[in-house]
């Protein structure tokens, strides 16, 4: 398992971690979310959701892995979104996936322009 994984997983264990799509919206609006994982295969339409509402409340979003990858990484089921409530994980989490950006030229959205 990636670096990444090991990571949502400690976050999951530590408590730090709102998943599923109703528990991040929560975050997000709520203010507790530091950073929006979604998964690569999640349809157009939470994507565009999730992109909407990250760039509104200026919560940078990444989309990573699979839904099963994702689910697995924080030892439930599938899993299309999560978000990291915890500023070191965010940070540490964040930096990962913006290497890995740089690397293959970005994703289609990549990360929101807010910082």
């Amino acid at each position: 398992m990636n670096k990444i994984y090991s990571l949502f997983g400690l976050a999951v264990r530590s408590g730090n971690v709102a998943s599923g799509e109703f528990a991040v919206e929560k975050a997000v609006k709520a203010g507790r979310a530091l950073l929006v994982v979604i998964s690569e295969d999640a349809s157009r339409n939470t994507e565009k959701k999730f992109y909407n509402m990250c760039n509104f409340y200026q919560v940078p979003m990444f989309r990573y892995g699979t839904k099963e990858e994702l689910g697995h990484a924080m030892g439930k089921e599938m899993r299309t979104s999560l978000a990291i409530t915890e500023e070191g994980f965010a940070k540490s989490i964040r930096k990962h996936l913006e290497a890995l950006e740089e690397g293959d030229g970005g994703s289609e959205h990549g990360e929101n322009e807010s910082t």
